[in-house]
C-alpha cells in the first residue's frame, strides 16, 4: 500500500467515525407504525378489506357461473355427439370455445379491476392517515416515522409504536361530523 493509499483511507476511516459520533450524539426521536395494522384494525379499513372482499367473492360468482355454463356444453357435447346432428355439434363446439374466451376475458379483467380499486381504495386511505401521522409526529417530536410493514426493521422496542394511536385517531375522525 503507497503512502498516499494509507493517508486517504485514514482521512476515511478518520471522517466516517467523525459523522458517527456526530449522529450517535444527536437525539433523534423515531416513531414505527404498522400500516397493515391500520388497514386490519381501523374501522376505515375493514371497510376497505369488506369491500375488497365482496368485489372478490362476486368476480369469484361471475366466473362459476361461466364454469357451469362451460361444463354444460361439455357435457352437452360429449354426452349427445353421437345424436346430434354434425350442424348442432360444431355449433356447441362453437359456443364452447366462445364461452371459454369469455371466461377467461372475464377472470382477467376482474383481476385488473380488483387490483385497481385496491389501489384507490389504499390510495385514499393513505391520504387520510398522513396528516393524522404527520400530526403526531409533530406532538411527540418524532424526527422520523417509519412504516413496519415497509421498512424491514426487525426489531424495534414497543415504547415507540404509535399504531394504536394512528388508528384511535383515525377512527375518531370518520365518526367525528364533516366541518361546516
Amino acid at each position: 500500500m503507497t503512502k498516499r493509499t494509507l493517508t486517504l483511507a485514514l482521512a476515511a476511516a478518520l471522517t466516517a467515525g467523525a459523522v458517527n459520533s456526530a449522529i450517535a450524539q444527536q437525539n433523534f426521536k423515531i416513531g414505527v407504525i404498522n400500516s397493515q395494522e391500520v388497514l386490519e384494525k381501523s374501522a376505515e379499513g375493514k371497510k376497505v378489506i369488506g369491500r375488497l372482499q365482496e368485489r372478490d367473492r362476486k368476480s369469484q360468482a361471475d366466473v362459476a357461473k361461466l364454469d357451469e355454463d362451460i361444463r354444460q356444453l361439455e357435457t352437452r357435447l360429449s354426452t349427445q355427439r353421437l345424436t346430434l346432428s354434425e350442424e348442432v355439434a360444431l355449433q356447441i363446439s362453437s359456443d364452447l370455445d366462445r364461452k371459454r374466451k369469455e371466461r377467461q376475458r372475464y377472470a382477467e379483467d376482474a383481476v385488473r379491476d380488483i387490483q385497481e380499486l385496491q389501489i384507490r381504495l389504499y390510495t385514499k386511505l393513505q391520504s387520510e392517515l398522513m396528516p393524522i401521522i404527520e400530526q403526531m409526529g409533530k406532538e411527540k417530536g418524532l424526527d422520523l416515522i417509519l412504516d413496519l410493514a415497509k421498512s424491514g426493521a426487525v426489531y424495534f422496542s414497543p415504547s415507540i409504536d404509535i399504531t394504536a394511536e394512528v388508528i384511535k385517531r383515525y377512527d375518531a375522525s370518520k365518526a367525528a361530523p364533516p366541518a361546516k
